[in-house]
């Protein structure tokens, strides 16, 4: 059995604003656990002083970077502040970190992967990612691996919905409210996931005393088109969902046609099975969209 350590004090990079920092924040707190959430509006997170001080005042144990360039098609042309936000904060977080003997937790995604496999993508699996975006995440992962520092984790995640900021369900909701029907992709096959499933599913991974490159995700698998259908039939709106090729819907990047993830290594690290997305979706709509819906 694997020591159980429950982190003393968190940085959460991205814990004001960020759909998964702010509900890490929360999850945090109701594990007792003390907490601070920093900004880059409050710290120049790209100047190593800057972080190494910001570091020797809170002295955490543990900082988790949710922090990331994730507008997938501007990255085609925003390809030098997609790699700063990307690769170079968490090079920089890395080298500071090194020092200091804390834990850095940095979040990565199913985008490093080309997405022509047929099962779930392990952590084994080489990556080949197909877009700025995804060689940006691939970049700041290697960026962690080279620079030495032994403990890190890296979790890749991916599809991400949750409360406070908007995203790909609540999009869909919204418009369904208003339309009779919407056309949404059906040859894209991810893992969708809630950010608070995730938020809690992270505290046992850091308290696990676990090391490494982790995928994390709520299990199952899902094309957009399916989320859109499910979402708008938990909420109960009149609204046909029709399934389009990505052909029919053109984007600058390029997505993985299957990024589906493999979290085994996690159970076997925690003894935990992250939980359907399915079920996760319906706890976001009737528990996070009610009142929203309802107005």
């Amino acid at each position: 059995m694997i020591p159980q350590k429950t982190p003393n004090k968190v940085l959460v990079l991205g814990g004001k604003q960020g759909l998964l920092g702010q509900c890490l924040m929360t999850a945090l707190e109701q594990e007792n656990i003390p907490a601070v959430a920093v900004s880059s509006f409050e710290v120049d997170l790209f100047s190593p002083d800057a972080v190494g001080a910001l570091l020797d005042r809170e002295e955490p144990d543990l900082v988790c970077n949710t922090m990331a360039y994730t507008q997938v098609d501007q990255a085609e042309d925003d390809s030098e502040n997609a790699y700063r936000l990307n690769k170079r904060l968490p090079a920089v977080l890395a080298a500071q970190i090194k020092s200091r003997g804390a834990l850095l937790a940095h979040y990565s995604t199913d985008f490093v992967f080309d997405g022509a496999s047929n099962r779930p993508y392990t952590t084994q699996d080489e990556p080949n990612p197909q877009s700025v975006y995804g060689q940006s995440k691939l970049a700041g992962e290697q960026a962690i691996l080279d620079s030495g520092l032994e403990k890190f984790l890296i979790i890749r995640t991916a599809w991400l919905f949750g409360p406070w900021k908007t995203n790909f369900v609540r999009k869909m909701l919204d418009l369904a409210a208003q339309k009779d029907s919407l056309s949404v992709i059906h040859d894209q096959t991810g893992s969708p996931t809630y950010t608070k499933d995730l938020a809690e599913n992270s505290i046992r991974l850091f308290s696990s005393g676990r090391l490494g490159l982790f995928h994390l995700v709520n299990a199952g698998k899902a094309t957009w088109c399916e989320l859109a259908q499910e979402a708008v039939r938990i909420a109960g709106l009149d609204c046909r969902i029709d399934p389009i090729p990505s052909s029919s819907y053109p984007q600058k990047a390029k997505r993985p046609a299957y990024s589906v993830l493999d979290t085994s290594r996690f159970t076997e690290a925690t003894g935990l099975t992250p939980r359907s997305w399915d079920q996760a979706l319906r706890d976001y709509v009737f528990l996070d969209l009610e009142s929203a819906l309802d107005g």
